[in-house]
């Protein structure tokens, strides 16, 4: 089989490692003669992947024991809804948002029907091209939340804001890419697809004492509070996604852990945009200062070159170039797996568009 490079936006490319050993335990997990989509939720072999992966996090985080750490279902998506029902008051509550993408905007959407939501900053006018900076939050709101990384745009929060109240964060699509004081938050979350495994399970990190104090009734399924009481097994958790995660995380730390995955990150962003900047048939949908190290989002100014352009990178064997179809362009997603040599071959390919 010829290499293929990956550059799809999610569900992401994985370590070689993780595919092998995901796929011995599908054939026979720990040598139990039992596969790894078929064992108990409450066994013991499980029960252990579900305490090293909730710890492994909390490892590479820096983070210690005020934090909790849950595996769930239902994708970000769902945490649009989370978030306000265990964080924003019953009696008027009140959260700001920062704007920075459709993601960004499905949280915001979501929220509206819980509360008050004021749009502390926004640059939907300008198509999202950069990230908002010029805001402040004071503590007259709940919570705070804000996506580090928007995937369809290519933009990066390079740095978070000083807030008095609670800071919430998306992290779904640049989570243990770079260093970063990860207590500054109050809860994290990140659908796994993007950087950490496949798709089916939602992390969540959450500071426990800010829990219970929003005075709702939460439905079970969507209260933090009973999901950590239960260790993340209140209801069947996705099991397989949730030691695929495990697996990837594990590889993350026998490399170097985020530091060094971020080493690694900016050299292969580096090469790319350089050669984007470079080159004049190319150029990206956002500001400079705002480029993300994780999704390089671009376009291509000579439209009567896209169908050689597109036959060269195929035949390259690059796989997930396309960009999102609300935006267009090309979108090469540069996750913690992809190698550098993958990000040479769409240069090479680039480089020899005349």
């Amino acid at each position: 089989m010829s290499k293929i490079h990956n550059f799809s936006a999610g569900p992401c490319i994985l370590p070689q490692e993780v595919f092998q050993k995901s796929a011995e335990a599908i054939l026979d997990f720990n040598g139990s003669g039992l596969s790894i989509l078929e064992i108990s939720h409450r066994s013991k072999d499980f029960v252990a992947v579900m305490d090293e992966a909730r710890a492994i996090v909390k490892r590479l985080m820096k983070l210690g024991d005020d934090y909790e750490v849950l595996y769930l279902g239902g994708g970000a998506s769902l945490q649009f809804a989370m978030v306000p029902f265990n964080l924003m008051k019953s009696e008027n509550g009140k959260a700001a948002y920062l704007d920075t993408g459709t993601w960004a905007a499905g949280a915001i959407k979501e929220a509206k029907k819980l509360g008050t939501v004021d749009i502390v900053g926004s640059s939907k006018a300008e198509n999202y091209s950069f990230i908002p900076k010029d805001y402040t939050v004071g503590s007259e709101y709940d919570y705070f939340h804000c996506t580090s990384n928007n995937t369809i745009y290519g933009t990066q929060m390079r740095t978070f804001p000083k807030v008095d109240t609670l800071m919430v964060c998306d992290m779904s699509s640049d989570i243990f890419s770079r260093v970063i004081d990860f207590s500054q938050f109050d809860l994290i979350y990140a659908g796994a697809q993007k950087n950490m495994g496949p798709a089916g399970t939602t992390l969540v990190v959450v500071k426990k004492e800010i829990l219970g104090k929003t005075g709702r009734d939460i439905p079970s399924m969507l209260d933090y509070s009973l999901h950590i009481a239960k260790e993340s097994m209140y209801n069947t958790p996705p099991v397989f996604p949730v030691y695929a995660s495990l697996l990837t995380l594990q590889h993350l730390e026998n490399h170097g852990g985020i530091a060094a995955a971020e080493i690694r990150n900016e050299a292969k962003a580096k090469l790319l945009y350089a050669e984007i900047d470079r080159n004049p048939l190319f150029e990206t949908f956002c500001v400079k200062e705002d480029r993300s190290l994780m999704n390089v989002s671009f376009k291509l100014l000579d439209e009567s070159k896209k169908e050689e352009f597109d036959n060269s990178w195929k035949a390259a064997g690059i796989n997930g170039l396309n960009g999102h179809r609300s935006l267009g362009g090309y979108r090469a997603s540069l996750y913690n797996a992809l190698p550098i040599e993958s990000v040479q071959v769409l240069v090479d390919v680039m480089q020899n568009l005349k």
